[in-house]
């Protein structure tokens, strides 16, 4: 019961940051290993737990859906989609022992990610101008990502895309969606084919990710942006610093 009580209000609170600015992952996550899921298929239950929220919000932004400086989504969607499946059987090949050991350095990359991957769009898209191939690689790359573990794949994405396309980052909220939402829905299709989630526990975070969603739609109307972003930050820097001191300083090597 206790179990499932955590991983009910870890959803709530994964939920609620997902809605406001990103990051559900880094709580969702380790509450799956702290109730004691193995790594990769905490991580794979994270996923399922987390999906019908992505998927609500991208039928919510679904009239905004446009091509993305001049690629049509239709490229970007069968990249990602091939992406996501090629990261997720990576995953359910890696051993819990190695995921584990990595994973430290995962949140690293998505915590810096949502520090600095809207400035690090525009710095860059000041200096180069990169064309459809390279950018449908890099679609490849971050479809992997996102199959495979996917926190801040959509902060990746944008940032991205920013290389290729000039309008303000909202603008680019539908397409992010839709194709953060395809790279989980094959992650998704894998890990429920190959046994990999824990149904109650994971039940129980997709109710509460589904409350939080909703209730972080309504918070985010009241509460200054810059607040938010703030305290997402703090939270996932302060998660991941957690991780590298288990993995790498406290003897845990699950």
């Amino acid at each position: 019961m206790d179990s499932m009580i955590l991983t009910f209000s870890a959803g709530i609170l994964a939920g609620t940051m997902n809605a406001l600015a990103g990051g559900g992952s880094f709580v969702s996550l380790p509450a799956m290993i702290a109730v004691g899921v193995p790594p990769v298929q905490a991580n794979a239950s994270s996923t399922v737990a987390l999906f019908p929220g992505g998927l609500a919000s991208a039928w919510a932004y679904r009239d905004g859906l446009r091509p993305v400086g001049g690629l049509a989504l239709r490229a970007l969607l069968l990249v990602t989609l091939c992406g996501g499946l090629a990261g997720a059987l990576l995953l359910l090949r890696t051993s819990s022992a190695a995921f584990a050991f990595v994973l430290p350095w995962l949140l690293l990359v998505a915590s810096i990610a949502l520090a600095f991957g809207r400035r690090l769009g525009q710095a860059l898209r000041a200096r180069w101008q990169v064309r459809a191939p390279a950018v449908l690689l890099v679609q490849f790359a971050l479809g992997v990502y996102g199959g495979y573990f996917g926190g801040a794949v959509g902060i990746m994405m944008m940032a991205m895309w920013g290389l290729i396309d000039k309008r303000d980052l909202k603008d680019l909220n539908a397409p992010r969606t839709l194709l953060v939402s395809a790279a989980n829905a094959v992650a998704v299709l894998a890990f429920v084919a190959a046994d990999a989630v824990h149904w109650p526990v994971t039940l129980a975070m997709l109710a509460g990710a589904v409350l939080g969603g909703y209730g972080g739609a309504r918070v985010g109307r009241r509460v200054p942006p810059n607040a938010i972003r703030a305290i997402t930050l703090v939270a996932t820097f302060c998660i991941t610093l957690v991780f590298f001191w288990k993995t790498y300083l406290g003897g845990n090597h699950a």
